[in-house]
């Protein structure tokens, strides 16, 4: 029996159609990334050496593999507004693919580590996680 090279691309493209549409079925009902924002305000806001502690602990969040996105900052210099809230130090800002990913991050020794070495450097803290639609 002769194959058609055209039959058999259009089988396999079919196919991964098939796949995922069945991936996709298969996600979790509430889907989304895990967007975790986390701002800090610092007990010594004036202090460069306690400011690029919290940074530089920060960034060893990094080793945690679950992590897709990890941005660190501080204020920006944008106009300033009733609704603009710059009174934090130091924020910082996660992506994970769910919330499997977020608690596995939370429970990870790189993150209770971060937390046992830099919690005595701010006085606040306030977390923002929201799931993306």
């Amino acid at each position: 029996m002769a194959v058609n090279r055209r039959e058999v691309v259009k089988g396999v493209a079919l196919g991964g159609v098939a796949m995922v549409s069945k991936e996709a079925s298969a996600a979790p009902a509430d889907g989304g990334k895990i967007v975790h924002h986390v701002f800090f305000w610092l007990k010594n806001p004036g202090s460069a050496a306690d400011r690029e502690a919290l940074v530089s602990g920060l960034r060893t969040l990094a080793g945690i593999e679950v992590i897709r996105d990890l941005q660190i900052g501080v204020p920006a210099s944008t106009e300033q507004r009733d609704v603009v809230d710059s009174s934090f130090d130091i924020s910082e800002l996660m992506v994970f693919d769910n919330v499997v990913d977020q608690k596995v991050y939370q429970d990870h020794p790189l993150h209770k580590a971060f937390v046992a070495n830099c919690e005595h450097l701010w006085r606040k803290v306030i977390v923002y996680d929201m799931r993306t639609v």
